[in-house]
């Protein structure tokens, strides 16, 4: 589940884990609470700088473990984004471990930063 994939399109598309779909079958299967949290392109002054504002990245979250199953992204550089996310799922790290963790201002990597705030109930503003 940890393997990255990315499509360079415009914008590029990128994801590490199972679809959206395949993450509700597998927390039924399994009996755990599947969690979903966004950034958003849009909100982020790197993004709207280099005229890319649309897009967003997508966490899916165990919520009785923080573990990251999965991330969907799509926006400028989604495909250079999702290695902290491949990492994340690899080494099991949790929502509330990368929440407080710094990202770099002003960077693409805050759109990342927005969704696992908001996987715990923070804001990155």
């Amino acid at each position: 589940d940890a393997i990255p994939a990315a499509c360079f399109t415009h914008p590029e598309i990128a994801m590490v884990g199972p679809t959206e779909e395949q993450c509700i079958e597998r927390a039924e299967k399994e009996g755990w609470t599947l969690g979903k949290s966004q950034g958003n392109f849009r909100a982020n002054s790197k993004a709207l700088a280099e005229g890319e504002g649309n897009g967003i990245a997508k966490v899916l979250f165990n919520k009785d473990t923080g573990k990251v199953v999965a991330v969907h992204i799509i926006g400028i550089h989604a495909a250079d984004l999702i290695q902290e996310c491949s990492n994340a799922v690899a080494a099991g790290t949790t929502v509330q471990e990368l929440s407080m963790m710094v990202h770099t201002h002003p960077t693409l990597s805050e759109v990342l930063d927005e969704a696992f705030k908001g996987a715990v109930g923070m804001s990155s503003h």
